[in-house]
This record gives structure tokens, C-alpha cells and sequence, in this order.
């Protein structure tokens, strides 16, 4: 027999310990792919621990025998720039630029603009050389060269590394911490060589979405309050929140360093009332566990799901990715708008004299040339409207080779409809 005769008397698993079979697999198989991954990331970074000990030993072979012509001795020995990268894992090699380049072309890898803005600016003889304003873009920057604009010695931007950090709690974000506790850079050892530093903060305590680089300006941007960089909490609290602290929420709380307002606040789920979404864009220390604490709220949980724009999406708790050129290109370029308005705003309170090009009042003289170019161009025909009242005729005279417009009130030609029908009976006489 095909099948066991028993079978039927057999108790069949329920489909929850049928569930929890392949959530036990799913899992396994999870964390199976992620030590694969771990295991590759750590064979890449003990080969490139070996690639630059290789390459150091090289170095000192080369100073050791100063009169060695071979091919890899001249290309160690000569002096180099370092290059300009995205954070993609792609570009995490460094690449080789010569010793000397074009001054639009260094401008360009200092970070300061593009290759055909740089050309602009020298021009405008904004750059200065070694002391000296110098107007050519095509001059070869040389490594001794001291290369200035707008008053900042400019040296080529290193290798830009931009990490996203799902952080997890109990975690720090700072450098280092004397009290040796854990810190995000730990979590981030095996990512880049390069000296990276958090974009702003999150509490020991708090979860999400982090952002580390070693860019200045970015870096800058994102921190100033003028750009309005929004951000996204999910907040677990140790009770409901009533309706009337939602709302006083929304217009806005004094706080001891000052009124806070959010941008949007709402439930994350509608039958847990514990569980809230706020949207703000403000920076200050602990302001969202501030703004419940105020209102008699203990928060449990705080998580960071979004940060100008990036999510945690694809990204589990404790792990990090690169970003790509176009998160990249979004960051560097969000808010921009909001940026030149608060520069122009600057530079017109600096500004000693402050000139105010009012709009024309509709009300004011013609001039005796406007009023003859009136004149003398025919006018539109105008749409015939029968509720319309008659309009009130007006006449020009001349004073002095001076023309003025006057108006003369309107009258009307019959008191009632009677008296208009009888004037037309009588063919047109009174």
C-alpha cells in the first residue's frame, strides 16, 4: 500500500507549529547568508591589511636603494594626490592621480565646485597661488603649491566615504569615550580606513537611522538648522496618548530652552494609541523624549526610521551599507533653495544701504508721451453687457501742450421704462 494504514489515526501538526518550522528555517537561512557576507568582508580587509604592508615594505626597499630605476620604484616614490570617492564598496580603492594638474582641475577635486565653475572663478580672480591671484586654469598645480580661495587654504579632498549605520541601542555616538564604552566606529571597523565621524547625534538609548562620513561640508549642511533637514521617529510610550496632548503637541509646546513645533504627528497604529509617528526637523539635545516628558509621558522605545531622506530599509539592526551616487547627489544638493535664501538674507542685513524697488501704483500720472501713445492707438472693442449701467463719458483738453483727462458724471436720459416706451411711440420726441 501506498500509504500507512495507520495514518488516518495519526495526530496531523497544526499550522502553527507548521509556521514557526519555516520561521525557524527563514531565520537560520538568514543568519547562514549573513555570516557568509561577514566572512567575505573580513577576507577583503585582512587582503587589504596585506596589500598596504606589501606596499610599505616596498616604500622602504625604495628609500633604502635611492638609485633603483625600476618601473613600481618611480611609481611609489613620486608624489601623488589622493583621490575623490563615493562611499560605494566599488570605489573603495584608491586611485592614483598625478603629481601635478590643472588648477580647475584641482579647484574641482578640493570639493569647492565643478571643472567649468572653477574656470569661472579663476577668472574672476578669486584663487590665489603661493600669494599671487592667479588667472590661469590651466596652471599645473604642483604638491608644494599653496593653492587659497575665499580666504581657506584648499587641499584635495580624501577619499569621501558615506556609510549608513541601522544603530542599534547601547551604543554611543562619539569617537571614542573614556568611560570605554561601546561606540558606533566599532560597528563600522572592517568599512573604510578613513577617519569618519557621525552626522549628528542619537542618544545611547536610541535606535535608527545614522549617517557617518568624512565629509566637512556635508556634514555642515546637514547640522545647520537653516537647510530644515526633517526627520522621522517611531516613539513607544508607557501609556496612550490622549486626543488633547495630540493636539497640543501639533500647535506647539514651551519648553525650558524654548517653543518646539513639529511638523506632522500621527499614530503609528490605530488600535495601539502607545505607538506614535513624529515628523520634526528640529535639532535640539533629546528633543522628541523631551517634548513626551513634558507632557508626563515616559518614552520606552525611540527609533529613527528616516534622516534626510535615507531609510533603514534593506539594512538590519547593527549593519551598515554604502551609499550610492544618487543618495549621494540628493544630500548634497537637498534644501538648496532654503540655503540661498538664507545667504541672500545675510548679505541684506550686511549690506549698509538697503535699496527697496517698490511696485508701479496703478494709480499714478501718466506721462504726456504715454497719454498721446493712448490716444492715438485704437482701442478694443469692449463685449456688450445689458446689466452693465452706462458708463460715464469723459473728455480731454489741452493746457499748455499739456493733456489732461476728465471725467464728467453720467446722466441718465429717462426716469422710468414708461417714459422711454413713450418717447418711442412718439418717434423720438419729447
Amino acid at each position: 500500500m501506498s500509504q500507512s494504514p495507520f495514518q488516518k489515526f495519526s495526530g496531523k501538526k497544526k499550522n502553527s507549529v507548521i509556521k514557526e518550522e519555516f520561521r525557524q528555517e527563514k531565520k537560520k537561512a538568514r543568519a547562514e547568508k549573513n555570516a557568509y557576507f561577514d566572512r567575505l568582508k573580513e577576507e577583503k580587509y585582512q587582503a587589504m591589511l596585506a596589500k598596504r604592508a606589501a606596499r610599505n615594505k616596498e616604500n622602504e626597499v625604495s628609500k633604502n636603494h635611492p638609485d633603483s630605476d625600476s618601473k613600481s620604484t618611480r611609481k611609489n616614490v613620486s608624489p601623488s594626490f589622493p583621490s575623490k570617492k563615493t562611499g560605494t564598496a566599488k570605489n573603495n580603492a584608491v586611485r592614483n592621480i598625478p603629481a601635478s594638474m590643472p588648477l580647475n582641475k584641482f579647484l574641482a577635486h578640493c570639493g569647492v565646485c565643478s571643472r567649468r565653475d572653477a574656470i569661472v572663478l579663476i577668472a574672476d580672480e578669486k584663487v590665489k597661488v603661493n600669494g599671487q591671484v592667479m588667472t590661469q586654469p590651466g596652471y599645473k598645480v604642483q604638491p608644494e603649491d599653496k593653492v587659497v580661495y575665499n580666504g581657506k587654504t584648499l587641499f584635495v579632498t580624501k577619499n569621501l566615504v558615506y556609510i549608513l549605520l541601522n544603530k542599534p541601542k547601547d551604543y554611543i555616538t562619539t569617537t571614542d569615550d573614556p568611560q570605554g564604552r561601546k561606540t558606533v566606529l566599532q560597528l563600522i571597523k572592517h568599512a573604510t580606513d578613513e577617519r569618519v565621524y557621525p552626522v549628528g547625534r542619537l542618544d545611547r538609548n536610541t535606535s535608527g537611522v545614522l549617517l557617518l562620513t568624512n565629509d566637512g561640508d556635508l556634514t555642515q549642511k546637514l547640522s545647520h538648522p537653516s537647510y530644515e533637514v526633517k526627520k522621522i521617529y517611531e516613539v513607544k510610550l508607557d501609556k496612550h496618548l490622549t486626543k488633547t496632548d495630540f493636539d497640543k503637541i501639533l500647535s506647539g509646546l514651551l519648553l525650558e530652552d524654548g517653543p518646539v513645533y513639529v511638523d506632522s504627528l500621527a499614530y503609528a497604529d490605530s488600535k495601539d494609541k502607545s505607538v506614535i509617528g513624529i515628523e520634526i526637523h528640529s535639532g535640539r539635545n533629546r528633543i522628541v523624549r523631551r517634548i513626551f516628558e513634558h507632557l508626563g509621558y515616559d518614552v520606552k522605545n525611540l527609533d529613527r526610521v528616516m534622516y534626510a531622506g535615507l531609510t533603514k530599509k534593506n539594512v538590519e539592526r547593527s549593519k551598515w551599507r554604502y551609499l550610492n551616487d544618487k543618495e549621494i547627489r540628493l544630500l548634497k544638493y537637498m534644501n538648496e533653495s532654503k540655503g540661498k535664501k538664507k545667504n541672500a538674507t545675510e548679505q541684506a542685513d550686511s549690506s549698509p544701504v538697503k535699496t527697496i524697488r517698490q511696485p508701479r501704483n496703478p494709480e499714478m500720472k501718466m506721462t504726456d508721451a504715454e497719454i498721446e501713445a493712448a490716444i492715438e492707438s485704437p482701442l478694443p472693442k469692449a463685449k456688450s453687457d445689458k446689466k452693465k449701467k452706462p458708463s460715464q463719458t469723459t473728455s480731454s483738453k489741452t493746457d499748455k501742450g499739456k493733456t489732461i483727462i476728465e471725467k464728467k458724471p453720467g446722466t441718465r436720459k429717462f426716469k422710468t421704462h414708461s417714459e422711454k416706451k413713450k418717447h418711442q411711440q412718439n418717434g423720438g420726441k419729447k
